[in-house]
């Protein structure tokens, strides 16, 4: 059975590439975009709910200009959905990302200058030139310390985590802005080079090994029905987290217990990435 979340198909289009194509829909090759605005909702129908979010500069294929919008499929982790086409920007040669937990652009290489734009982390920019304090990009002028280049990876999941202490909680949010505990997952794995789905049921199929109950190690993920937390070490995880409406560090066994408590049941899956 197809997961509608990964597949680039609605009642009309499929993408040409897709096995078992119903009769009487529009097989189509789609367009290579990135997303040209700091974070755009990724929705389930136009004007519908809200399933993910896609940061600037992400790559897309899309698939369908229908009526202002835009159906898509994520190039990060395949996720589809609708964002409005005034979201969208022509393709360009992204060369480095944002790897501080939220940055802004500025209209020259001086930090007093107007701030053109605000950036979460892991968006993607093109730098024009510059070798000081600031890097020119097609957005203006980026503190050089908030980038690294593309191909340039974090060393820990964990830390990055951390970048977004304080981020406020958001059902399917994806950024510095509004995050939820699926979302902070991928945003420390993509950072540190490992693939990582948008969800976390799809994280708990697919990412890691099964992991001993008790023997908590840094960068494991505990899964819960409908969350995931990151273990920072044997007695804390990170996550965002409706409890505490932001993303917060807390003690397992609290977590645990609480979590439970207030009727969400016990914990599913302990993961180990290799």
């Amino acid at each position: 059975m197809t997961d509608r979340r990964r597949t680039p198909m609605n009642s009309r289009i499929a993408a040409v590439h897709l096995a078992d194509v119903p009769a009487g829909l529009e097989p189509v090759e789609g367009t290579a975009a990135r997303i040209g605005v700091p974070v755009a909702d990724l929705l389930r129908t136009p004007d519908g709910t809200r399933d993910r979010q896609l940061v600037y500069g992400e790559p897309v294929t899309v698939y369908e200009d229908r009526q202002g919008w835009s159906f898509l499929q994520a190039a990060k982790d395949s996720y589809v959905g609708y964002v409005p086409g005034t979201a969208l920007t022509a393709p360009f040669e992204a060369t480095h990302w944002v790897s501080a937990p939220a940055t802004h652009s500025y209209s020259a290489d001086d930090f007093k200058s107007p701030e053109t734009q605000a950036l979460s982390h892991g968006s993607r920019v093109q730098v024009l030139g510059g070798a000081g304090r600031f890097l020119e990009t097609d957005l203006g002028f980026i503190p050089a310390c908030h980038l690294l280049p593309l191909g340039a990876h974090a060393a820990d999941p964990v830390a990055v985590a951390e970048l977004f202490l304080g981020t406020p909680y958001l059902w399917g949010g994806n950024s510095r802005f509004g995050i939820d505990c699926s979302g902070l997952v991928q945003a420390a794995l993509l950072a540190c080079g490992t693939a990582c789905p948008g969800d976390s049921n799809m994280q708990e199929a697919e990412l890691g090994e099964p992991a001993p109950d008790t023997d908590y190690q840094r960068g494991d993920l505990l899964f819960w029905k409908g969350h995931v937390a990151m273990v920072r070490d044997a007695e804390t995880l990170i996550h965002a987290n409706a409890h505490d409406m932001a993303v917060a560090i807390e003690a397992i066994g609290t977590a645990i217990k609480r979590i439970q408590a207030q009727g969400d049941g016990p914990v599913t899956g302990h993961k180990r990435l290799a």
